[in-house]
């Protein structure tokens, strides 16, 4: 088994081209015993693996790392805790798993093999949190979990433009942000490759097939509904058809007009059905809730703002977009992993129940949020020379 293991493994590490690293791979502790690294479908997940595995092999000799991935069909039948062990009976100490959560019953395993093998290693992938920890075996004590985004405008740039720049902390950004935009703006001119990123630079895939990108992000999303959100069991293959219709609502909706139920009744469902297809289309990465900070406990089932989990989703729906939604949509989009996002009473968001946020035209002004401490305007603009006035691109360089 091993030996025809290592022999696919090889083949896949020579098609490995990216030198490029995001963000997450100097964030992950690799010292740890048991690493989960979660996320949506096309976000770089494998690529991120393989390029470890490449750092393995340069650093051990290569019996003692194996990358296995269960997206292959020849590995489908292999049970994961007999591989662990032949693995760890030949020497082996690093063992890489992709694609875990089409693994059946995978959470007994990952528990076996940490208790049973404590010397190895264990990395892989996944499609989302809730498959991980809402699982049959507790592995919230045994697992590092880190979940990876899709990439931020910062790294697309430096992708595309073959450069390397900074990313900011919020408080840092907040006190400091028109030194950096002076900084960054010797770079690059801010605004000249922002509308590209916000149709076509969220996912890495970008990059291989330019042309290609929109119908394989459509393949994304009906793969997270069609195979992973059925395969979790989250949602029955014959109401499929009903999420991808909500997206498509959402995608045409102002986040403030969206009726809860109205779009129940437009897909023919009970609001509890709705409210919990919601939740699945957000740890699946296709959705992004935001609570109010007002409604306590009842924002984790009542979510205040919907909106699509990235700005590109928009465009496998519709040619154009409204744009203080596209603002609103690419804001959440880069703070909320990193923040505790809410929808405030005044102004637009509370961020980490400490700063006010505004997001709007370069003409905005502040009636909204005056007089409030910690408030800002987000402002669609290149730059600024007020303190409390942010230029909306500049938060792509938060990661």
């Amino acid at each position: 088994m091993i030996e025809s293991l290592r022999k696919l493994e090889k083949r896949i590490l020579k098609e490995v081209s990216s030198e490029y690293k995001r963000y997450l791979h100097q964030s992950i502790d690799f010292t740890s015993q048991m690493i989960g690294i979660v996320g949506a479908r096309g976000v770089g997940k494998t690529t991120l693996l393989l390029q470890y595995m490449q750092e393995l092999k340069r650093a051990h000799q290569s019996y003692k790392s194996l990358y296995f991935s269960y997206d292959y069909p020849t590995n489908v039948g292999i049970k994961l805790i007999e591989l662990a062990e032949e693995f760890a009976k030949l020497g082996g100490e690093y063992l890489i798993i992709d694609e875990i959560h089409k693994y059946e019953n995978f959470s007994l395993d990952l528990k076996a093999i940490y208790d049973f093998y404590p010397k190895l290693k264990v990395i892989f992938t996944g499609s989302c949190a809730t498959s991980i920890y809402n699982s049959q075996a507790d592995l919230s004590r045994r697992v590092v979990l880190y979940t990876m985004n899709g990439l931020s405008y910062r790294e697309f740039l430096e992708l595309k433009l073959g450069v390397i720049l900074s990313h900011y902390s919020l408080d840092y950004l907040l006190q400091n942000h028109i030194e950096i935009t002076d900084t960054l703006s010797k770079q690059f001119l801010p605004l000249e490759h922002f509308q590209e990123y916000l149709t076509f630079g969220y996912y890495p895939f970008y990059f291989k097939d330019p042309n290609q990108y929109l119908r394989q992000l459509n393949a994304v999303i009906n793969q997270t509904i069609d195979i992973d959100l059925v395969n979790l069991g989250l949602v029955k293959q014959s109401f499929t058809n009903k999420l991808k219709k909500l997206l498509m609502i959402i995608s045409e909706s102002n986040p403030f007009e969206l009726s809860i139920t109205k779009v129940a009744t437009n897909i023919e469902v009970s609001r509890n059905t709705l409210y919990a297809y919601l939740h699945h289309l957000d740890k699946g990465g296709l959705l992004n809730i935001v609570g109010s900070s007002k409604k306590g406990i009842t924002k984790l089932s009542k979510p205040e703002k919907l909106y699509l989990n990235n700005t590109n989703i928009f465009y496998t729906f519709t040619a154009e977009s409204k744009v203080g939604t596209l603002r609103e949509t690419f804001f959440v989009s880069q703070l909320r992993h990193l923040h505790m996002i809410e929808v405030s009473d005044r102004g637009d968001f509370l961020i980490d129940n400490k700063y006010i946020f505004e997001v709007g035209g370069e003409n905005k002004s502040f009636n909204q949020i005056k007089d409030i401490e910690n408030s800002y305007l987000v402002i669609d603009t290149d730059s600024t020379e007020n303190n409390h006035k942010i230029p909306l691109w500049l938060f792509g360089f938060l990661y």
